[in-house]
């Protein structure tokens, strides 16, 4: 039996048209400023990406002074984004998240997404086994969240019609030391944002079923 396809919506359309734009996008118009307002707003609309426990554990440190980002142009192997995109922005987790966990419930029950009771338990759950869990474990799954947040982070920039690059190649121990950043955090990516001064190279991937199984492994 054949399964008709679903036609998309005028707003499905949008959304994939972003995912299909999105490109790291290398080579940046060092005119083009995006305001401390805008870059708030962007950053807002990538918070509603998941977590474990709702725990949030991305924090970031925009980088928007020239200064600064001279100062993190050697550290970032003197990639030249840095200095021509609007801004760099740093993801960190924050690998004592589980200290936002009473704000962040009591949050949901101003809301009224939950009961006071609901959230007590939560918190007291959730801490009894933050507290009990090993450092790498944590360190993971500060790993994951801050990942699927700058994703998100980089698709509502192009929503909004500026470009990111994510950025892995720079020293991480160096970033640290020169911003003053505790090891309470750990360093996930760099990610600069602006508006193209030529656009990203388009790239290939592999066809879906080479990376695809359904129910078990070839």
């Amino acid at each position: 039996m054949s399964v008709s396809q679903p036609s998309q919506t005028p707003g499905q359309q949008l959304f994939f048209d972003v995912i299909q734009e999105r490109r790291s996008v290398r080579g940046y118009d060092p005119e083009i400023k995006i305001s401390r307002e805008e870059l708030t707003e962007i950053l807002r609309q990538a918070t509603l990406a998941p977590s474990a426990a709702n725990l949030q554990p991305w924090r970031f440190l925009v980088i928007d002074s020239p200064e600064l980002k001279q100062k993190l142009l050697p550290i970032a192997f003197n990639q030249q984004q840095v200095i021509e995109a609007s801004a760099v922005i740093a993801v960190l987790g924050d690998l004592e998240n589980i200290r936002m966990a009473e704000k962040i419930y009591g949050l949901a029950v101003d809301a009224g997404l939950m009961p006071a009771d609901t959230a007590k338990s939560f918190i007291e759950r959730y801490t009894g086994m933050y507290s009990s869990m090993p450092p790498e474990a944590i360190r993971q799954i500060v790993h994951t969240d801050s990942g699927l947040v700058s994703m998100q982070l980089m698709l509502a920039a192009r929503a909004k019609g500026y470009d990111t690059v994510p950025m892995a190649g720079y020293d991480k121990q160096k970033f640290m030391n020169a911003f003053g950043i505790s090891d309470r955090y750990v360093p996930i990516m760099l990610i600069a944002i602006g508006k193209a001064a030529m656009p990203g190279h388009p790239t290939v991937r592999l066809p879906i079923d080479d990376v695809t199984f359904f129910n078990e492994m070839p």
